[in-house]
Parts: C-alpha cells; sequence; structure tokens
C-alpha cells in the first residue's frame, strides 16, 4: 500500500509562485508514476501534469505548460509541482496521485490518491 501525502499549498496573490510536494511512503519502488490533478468548486478533477519512471517521461496539461514544472527527486519519495505566474482560475485543490503503471491523463489510471491541499489565488 501506497500512502501519498501533499503540502505546500496556500493562498497566494496572483502573479505569486507556490511549490505542492508529494511526499510517497509504503511500497514505493523506482518503477513508479506520479501524477497531479486539481478540482476547483463545482467542477470536475482535472489533469494537471505526471512524471514517469525516474522523471524521465514529463507531460503537462496544454493550458499550464510553461507556468507549472513537475520534478522529483532521485528516488521518487518526493514529487514537487512548481506553479508559477499563478491565477485565480488556479485556485482548487490541489491531489497527487500514483500508479505502479505508466502515468497518464486519466484518473482511472491512478491507483493512490493523497488528500490534497488547498491552494487560493487572490486576485
Amino acid at each position: 500500500q501506497v500512502q501519498l501525502v501533499e503540502s505546500g499549498g496556500g493562498l497566494v496573490q496572483a502573479g505569486g509562485s507556490l511549490r505542492l510536494s508529494c511526499t510517497a511512503s509504503g511500497r514505493t519502488d523506482s518503477n513508479f508514476a506520479v501524477g497531479w490533478f486539481r478540482q476547483a468548486p463545482g467542477k470536475e478533477r482535472e489533469f494537471v501534469a505526471s512524471i514517469n519512471w525516474r522523471g524521465a517521461m514529463l507531460d503537462y496539461a496544454d493550458s499550464l505548460k510553461g507556468r507549472f514544472t513537475i520534478s522529483a527527486d532521485r528516488g521518487m519519495d518526493t514529487v514537487y509541482l512548481q506553479m508559477n505566474k499563478l491565477k485565480p482560475e488556479d485556485t482548487a485543490v490541489y491531489y497527487c496521485a500514483a500508479t505502479r503503471q505508466h502515468a497518464g491523463r486519466y484518473i482511472g489510471q491512478y491507483d493512490f490518491w493523497g488528500q490534497g491541499t488547498q491552494v487560493t489565488v487572490s486576485s
């Protein structure tokens, strides 16, 4: 069983930055892929970014390329989401998720989920 804990959320003004962390514990190994998703009030959970196989493959939602960066430490125990030039529409609960299969953009591809961390961007 894998446990995921997100941290780093908070309140930030538009144009500011935040770095989220997702720390994994339990039965982790190098064949491990992690994705970030977010869910705004009244909206469906959506894909943000993913990192696969020791950081060899990265993927981003098209609308977030250039502002968000996903990275991981060497052992994939902690995965980061650097968010720059934040906008009010980035306000959401951000979740990390993990899978031992290939990472993807769909919620169903992930087996383990964290509890989420709130990001609020004020205008």
